[in-house]
């Protein structure tokens, strides 16, 4: 039993790992009667070089009364980093609105109830890509989460869409 500590570290990340997703997996939809900002919004959303989903997201926000500023970056990554945008709420795009920062394909109604609540966060995230959030246009429905963060990192789940 060379290994052990090996298989001891190992075991306690797999745990670590499994207790964080399920804790945040366990958040509600945002509220029926959540207040929505009715403005104007205008943001502007950063992207690299060829990501068509970055396009159609922004498509679907001009659709919803959005007016979307795109600015074409070489690395994405460091506008994130910028913003404080945590690694594992990382998408393909990152947007700036009224101060928060918008990672990923959010849907408008969580960027209006965002801007209506005016939370004291750095913003809200669709961690990773997910399939049916828009933008992407996945031809099945998977739930997916977006998370609220603020800048020591605090996540809580902000609203469940199926």
């Amino acid at each position: 039993m060379k290994n052990k500590p090996f298989y001891i570290t190992l075991a306690l990340l797999v745990a670590a790992s499994i207790a964080f997703w399920i804790y945040m997996f366990q958040g509600n939809p945002a509220p029926e009667t959540a207040e929505l900002y009715e403005g104007e919004i205008t943001l502007t959303m950063y992207h690299g070089e060829g990501c068509a989903c970055c396009l159609k997201w922004a498509d679907y926000l001009e659709m919803n009364g959005v007016t979307v500023i795109e600015e074409l970056v070489e690395d994405p990554s460091e506008i994130k980093r910028n913003k404080g945008v945590p690694a594992r709420l990382s998408s393909c795009h990152t947007a700036i609105v009224d101060g928060y920062v918008v990672e990923g394909h959010v849907p408008v109604e969580d960027i209006r109830r965002l801007l209506a609540e005016r939370p004291d966060a750095i913003g809200i995230s669709a961690p990773g890509m997910p399939p049916s959030a828009p933008g992407m246009d996945a031809p099945f429905s998977r739930e997916y989460q977006i998370i609220l963060f603020d800048k020591e990192e605090n996540m809580s789940v902000y609203a469940t869409h199926n």
